[in-house]
């Protein structure tokens, strides 16, 4: 082989190394800066963040009386604080043994008439204000009604077994990311907060928000 054609053939390998490492780094993943506050990265889940809006995920039991106090004193203080940058949704998780399923069943029908937020303010307010059991029939239609939708139509739901579905499916999803208390948070998918006191989750939400800015 000629001199030349030697230096060539040293040239293209050189550049076929250096192609090599520029598509390895190129495809390194960039290492997210850690965030403030107490929580637990959920590796095998992944993140539904979109910029500017943190999704917050609250397992929760209707029979729990700290899913109650969540609902009441600690729900209240992350909504005034970031208003519509925080989108929030529960999952039915039943932990409290002997109760029937029927809430957790009321409030998926009604998620998917549209008034799933409505249903579960009343349900807690029920179960743990009013005791009342919300299995007997003239107490479900009055709730029902209370939040707007009619009866017919939602017990028509209930007797599809779409609601006792959805609520299985949430117990798995929560299986899967080892929820074994209720309330569990879980922001944007797979950030688990390992304390749900306002403070923290207002410094991790307030962490996130402010690494969409970065």
């Amino acid at each position: 082989m000629r001199r030349r054609d030697r230096m060539l053939s040293v040239l293209i390998a050189v550049a076929l190394v250096m192609g090599t490492a520029c598509q390895s780094w190129a495809a390194a993943p960039v290492k997210a800066a850690p965030l403030k506050g107490k929580y637990t990265v959920l590796e095998k889940e992944p993140s539904t963040h979109t910029p500017g809006k943190v999704k917050l995920t609250e397992f929760a039991d209707f029979y729990c009386p700290h899913c109650h106090l969540f609902e009441e004193a600690g729900l209240p203080i992350l909504e005034k604080e970031f208003g519509n940058k925080l989108e929030t949704t529960m999952i039915g998780f039943p932990v409290i043994p002997g109760k029937l399923p029927t809430a957790f069943d009321m409030y998926e029908q009604a998620k998917l008439m549209g008034k799933g937020h409505e249903m579960k303010q009343v349900l807690f307010r029920t179960i743990h204000k009013d005791r009342l059991q919300v299995f007997d029939k003239t107490i479900r239609e009055m709730l029902i009604k209370e939040v707007g939708l009619d009866p017919a139509a939602f017990e028509a739901g209930l007797a599809s077994g779409k609601p006792a579905r959805a609520v299985e499916e949430g117990k798995k999803w929560g299986q899967r990311v080892n929820v074994d208390h209720t309330p569990t948070i879980i922001l944007d998918g797979n950030i688990k907060a390992d304390a749900i006191d306002p403070d923290n989750l207002k410094t991790l939400i307030h962490s996130i928000l402010d690494a969409d800015k970065r």
